[in-house]
């Protein structure tokens, strides 16, 4: 075969040297050419007449290559060799065969669906292997919308071992689409047993373990995640500890204390700075008769991350205490962070409820012109309130909180949507462990503009001192009494 091949290569040097040669005779001669044959017979051509010469020899040097080819393979099946014949008629059939393949991948490639489908099948019929010939045509066919082709390629797919895990993967995603999540689930662990290490599988199968609620599942499959390498060992912590925070919620929910308060204090000694994980480790020491490893918890996380829900959870400790003795224990918590805003609201919130108004204001700061957001206006109403303000004061503190910031909150990375509390799922786009604690700039806000709500906060009285321009385009609108504004308690 190598001899073959170097003759043929040999010839096409020697076809083009001729080539060459022919046309430099026929810039020093001119166009015509004259051939002489045995001395005897001369035959004069022109330039289109040695053309066509030129390609008929290379067409019959095309031919007398086959057919030395074919007469090679015919006497080696003389000499013995049985399948001499058909290994030539079948490198033919593979040339052709793969060529079809390659214009099969480029009109995959180029969005052409059908043209793709039709080189994909003249590649299945030439090539006799049709495991990479029906990936094509079941892509193509997902290009152009023809599902049911595509799921009946992908259950072709099933019986070969080596493509069983692309027509699994197809359709599952399918069922994805269609909203099976049961069956999407089931072929997502057998796609997974089959690669383990398939990252978007590994993706898919938690997300929906995590819907199901099937969080020993879950943190398998996360584990799985880290041993591939798909992901680092800090987040593999975090979001196995989110994991654990959900268990243990289920747990709770069930009725099984005992082993709720060992998951929850499992959870956060995976991850200490996730807060709801903190929180339920603290109600677990609480619940245990421990509350100094209950404040040790919550310290360590508010060091890191200050949060109202820690501090709800900080009194929980002492559940009975008066409002000076609590402000005194909540003092050692104040010192961990004595300038976050979270720990200036929470002293002031907590000198007004031991009425030291005074103090409330210091504590308070200059975060009612610095940080305005809607908790602290309303501290800043209950301050002028408790000592005794004018009512239009208060009326103003209140009016200014509507339209205020609501500062941090609970906010999807993913998609911006706001939950109420933290949840490991949000709820709008399903993206698992998105939540963070930070608050909405003010592109993100959706929020009334203006002073649109004035009226239905303030009175009548402030209405008429800072209208809106809808309340002065509608003079009957009706606001809320002053009463109602008066005796709402401030934010806590």
């Amino acid at each position: 075969m190598m001899l073959w091949s170097l003759i043929k290569i040999l010839l096409f040097v020697a076809v083009v040297a001729a080539l060459t040669f022919g046309a430099g005779y026929v810039m020093e001669h001119g166009p015509d050419i004259v051939i002489a044959i045995g001395g005897y017979k001369e035959v004069q051509l022109g330039a289109l007449q040695a053309v066509l010469l030129g390609l008929a020899l290379l067409a019959a040097l095309y031919v007398a290559f086959k057919l030395i080819g074919l007469l090679f393979a015919f006497l080696k099946f003389l000499l013995g060799d049985e399948t001499a014949l058909t290994r030539y008629f079948n490198r033919n059939r593979e040339r052709r065969g793969y060529r079809a393949l390659s214009d099969a991948l480029m009109a995959l490639s180029e969005g052409e669906a059908r043209l793709a489908i039709a080189n994909a099948s003249k590649a299945e019929k030439l090539l006799q292997n049709p495991a990479i010939t029906k990936v094509i045509t079941a892509d193509a066919a997902e290009m152009m919308g023809d599902r049911k082709k595509a799921e009946e390629t992908y259950k072709l797919l099933l019986a070969d071992p080596k493509t069983r895990f692309v027509g699994i993967r197809g359709i599952m995603k399918q069922k994805l689409e269609d909203g099976q999540t049961d069956t999407a689930l089931a072929l997502a662990q057998k796609a997974n047993a089959l690669k383990p290490k398939n990252e978007e599988v590994q993706d898919i199968l938690l997300k929906l373990q995590a819907d199901k609620h099937d969080w020993k599942g879950a943190r398998k499959t996360l584990t799985s995640k880290l041993r591939a390498g798909s992901m680092p060992r800090d987040l593999h912590r975090r979001r196995d500890a989110v994991l654990a925070v959900s268990e243990a919620k289920d747990i709770i929910d069930a009725g099984n204390s005992i082993e709720a308060r060992e998951a929850a204090i499992e959870a956060n000694k995976l991850s200490p700075d996730l807060i709801p994980a903190s929180i339920m480790a603290a109600h677990a020491y609480i619940e245990a008769g421990k509350p100094r490893n209950a404040a040790r918890v919550l310290k360590k996380t508010w060091e890191m991350s200050p949060h109202p829900e820690l501090a709800v959870a900080f009194a929980e400790i002492v559940p009975d205490e008066s409002p000076k003795a609590r402000l005194k224990r909540f003092g050692e918590l104040a010192k961990i962070r004595p300038e976050d805003p979270e720990t200036r609201m929470l002293l002031a919130e907590l000198n007004i409820s031991a009425e030291d108004f005074p103090a409330a204001r210091r504590a308070l700061g200059d975060l009612p012109t610095s940080k305005p957001t809607a908790r602290v206006l309303s501290i800043m109403a209950a301050i002028e309130r408790g000592e005794g303000g004018d009512d239009a004061i208060v009326r103003g503190w209140l009016a200014k909180a509507v339209t205020a910031p609501r500062g941090p909150q609970w906010v999807c990375e993913k998609c911006q949507h706001v939950e109420p509390t933290w949840v490991p799922i949000c709820h709008n786009c399903g993206g698992f462990d998105t939540l963070s604690w930070r608050e909405l700039s003010r592109d993100e806000l959706a929020m009334p503009t203006g002073t649109d709500m004035l009226p239905l906060v303030v009175g009548a009285q402030a209405a008429a001192a800072a209208p809106s321009e809808e309340a002065a385009e509608d003079p009957e609108q009706t606001p809320a009494p002053e009463s109602e504004v008066l005796d709402a308690e401030p934010k806590k």
